[in-house]
């Protein structure tokens, strides 16, 4: 399994935050649509926890983005 580093983690998921803010949905709105906890889904947001590649994909399909607009890298 990969792990990402801290500060990956941290740009991802204000990277997430940034565009659900700019779509004007709530954190809740978002993990639903993603099958995700509300708690689980704010600490991706927040950078406190190691999501799999497949959270952060369920993630861009619920927010409508592509990839490029989460991802650092």
């Amino acid at each position: 399994m990969y792990y990402f580093t801290s500060a990956t983690k941290k740009e991802i998921g204000k990277n997430i935050a940034k565009v659900r803010k700019n779509k004007g949905l709530k954190q809740a709105d978002v993990a639903v649509d993603a099958g995700l906890n509300s708690s689980y889904y704010g600490k991706i947001e927040r950078g406190l926890v190691n999501p799999s590649l497949e959270k952060i994909y369920r993630i861009i399909k619920a927010l409508g983005v592509k990839s490029s607009e989460i991802f650092p890298f």
